[in-house]
């Protein structure tokens, strides 16, 4: 029996998923399933480059704008809400269209990873926390998770704290790294038959995009946004660690400038840009396709 198709659009922050998403979804009678691990959060709209209700076009979205900024949402949490949403539109003759940048949860979906929704250890949470805020701390977190688990660090950087202890904790609570979960949840196999495109810029014009959002974000009250989540919600579990959202907290601290700031978001974002592109070339079944190179994947389509 064939797999049902779905169909991926993946790539860097600012390369044009939204718009060329939308299209195809208008072109193939699709409905689109973010994965965007900051876009599922409330009131973070801005920071997260959300799409509007004017830019989705009447387009049905799911798994956009439900979690709220003080609560944990895991990756096996999305593989779940993901696949619920991907039969809804089944049901209904449609094609899902997944669509996002963040590389676990495309992973977790093309590959079939069933990560472990574990247990939190405040206790540990807490300890590793203080040891990453200390003078070195977080350099020496790093070392100890490569002892662990050396195959997932060659994709962390140094400077994610989040995704550093996150492996820091899945070992401590299962015995086993990140590595050998992923390695034996795929023996599983992967429900869908999934076709996964990436969108691929010029580096140098892919930076100036970034450059040029992180300015708009800024006139279009990414500071107001945050302080009015720093208002009203006590505390940030994973949300407030999002790109834009944490230099704008230093800032808001007066730890830098506005000028500080906002060079620090685009250096930052670029950098994950860069990391994304890493990340997205290792599968190689990938096509990767032009920002504007709609025609390019319903040829692609119509030959499955």
């Amino acid at each position: 029996m064939c797999k049902p198709k779905v169909i991926v659009i993946c790539g860097p922050t600012a390369s044009g998923k939204t718009a060329l998403s939308i299209e195809l979804a208008k072109k193939i009678n699709g409905e689109i399933i973010s994965s965007d691990s900051m876009q599922i959060y409330k009131n973070m709209d801005i920071g997260t480059a959300k799409p509007s209700h004017e830019e989705m076009q009447g387009i049905k979205h799911y798994l956009l704008d439900f979690v709220e900024p003080n609560q944990r949402y895991s990756v096996a949490e999305f593989k779940k809400d993901a696949e619920s949403a991907i039969e809804e539109i089944l049901k209904k003759g449609k094609t899902p269209i997944i669509v996002g940048g963040t590389g676990l949860y495309v992973d977790s979906l093309i590959y079939g990873i069933e990560y472990q929704d574990i247990e939190l250890d405040e206790k540990y949470r807490s300890e590793l926390e203080s040891r990453a805020a200390a003078e070195g701390g977080l350099a020496q977190l790093y070392e100890e998770a490569q002892k662990i688990d050396h195959q997932a660090m060659e994709k962390i950087s140094p400077n994610d704290k989040k995704r550093i202890i996150r492996v820091l904790e899945i070992y401590k609570a299962t015995g086993k790294n990140k590595t050998e979960q992923e390695i034996e949840s795929r023996k599983n196999g992967v429900k869908y038959d999934y076709k996964v495109f990436a969108i691929n810029w010029e580096r140098e014009i892919l930076y100036e995009r970034i450059n040029k959002r992180v300015d708009i974000m800024i006139e279009q009250g990414l500071i107001q946004e945050v302080e009015e989540l720093l208002n009203k919600y006590d505390e940030f579990p994973t949300a407030m660690q999002g790109l834009g959202y944490k230099e704008v907290v230093e800032y808001l601290h007066g730890e830098t400038s506005r000028e500080e700031m906002i060079e620090k978001i685009k250096m930052e974002t670029r950098r994950y840009a860069k990391r994304q592109i890493t990340w997205f070339k290792k599968n190689k079944q990938t096509i990767w396709i032009g920002p504007k190179d709609l025609q390019r994947i319903l040829d692609e389509i119509n030959h499955l």
